[in-house]
């Protein structure tokens, strides 16, 4: 794979993942907004849309076909972290954007652009988390 492949591949990922993260918080928002939704909107959305980037990049960024729970946890909770400061980056943004607008939907147009720049972050991040592991 060409680097330009890769970083479409990453740039498409990180919009499926924000995508699904926002259609969450939709979702839980629909219910109605307040600070508790909101919250519960940020956290939901987050855990979907860091399990899709997961899994798609596990398939198609790093070929990686292992699987087992020791593994897929390991690999999974090294990612989390990794995504720890691209979460930041996504967070704040929306926060901020919610603070000053309070709107549901200006709180959504702040991590579209912060998603793109934290993929970028975690180009290099995540590349060894899927090499085999030495026993």
């Amino acid at each position: 794979m060409t680097l330009k492949q890769l970083i479409t591949r990453y740039i498409f990922f990180a919009s499926i993942a924000t995508v699904v993260n926002l259609l969450t918080q939709r979702m839980v928002l629909s219910v109605g907004q307040n600070q508790t939704l909101f919250l519960s909107a940020v956290l939901l959305g987050t855990l979907t849309g860091l399990a899709t980037k997961y899994l798609l990049d596990k398939r198609w960024i790093f070929y990686d076909a292992r699987t087992g729970l020791e593994g897929e946890s390991r690999k999974f909770a090294l990612y989390t972290m990794m995504g720890l400061a691209t979460t930041a980056i996504f967070w704040s943004m929306e926060t901020v954007f919610w603070i000053i607008w309070e709107t549901d939907l200006c709180a959504k147009l702040a991590p579209l652009s912060a998603s793109q720049l934290a993929t970028q972050s975690n180009l290099t991040w995540t590349d060894a988390l899927f090499l085999p592991i030495p026993n």
